[in-house]
């Protein structure tokens, strides 16, 4: 079994998660960074959530910065964040 990835050790692995996921109506925006912190917006609030993430295979574990944890999978490039559904934003 391999160990979660700290932020400098993950960095690699974590270029595909990196970026912003949103949900299909867009009131969701999760931005997942390579230093391995997220910032998540709803509807015209930004930052409404804010912490540090780890990445273990295809599994997040987010921790927020009020102490509030919550899990995710990457599932066929499709983020399920709790009841969530995310998918990843093109760049222009």
């Amino acid at each position: 079994m391999r160990e979660q990835s700290s932020p400098a050790e993950g960095a690699g692995e974590r270029a595909d998660v990196v970026g912003v996921w949103v949900t299909a109506d867009g009131h969701i925006r999760q931005e997942l960074r390579a230093d391995g912190r997220y910032d998540e917006a709803r509807g015209t609030r930004r930052s409404a959530y804010s912490g540090r993430y780890t990445l273990t295979g295809s599994h997040l574990d987010y921790v927020d910065d009020t102490g509030f944890t919550a899990t995710g999978d990457i599932r066929d490039g499709v983020l399920h964040h709790e009841h969530l559904v995310l998918h990843k934003e093109e760049q222009a």
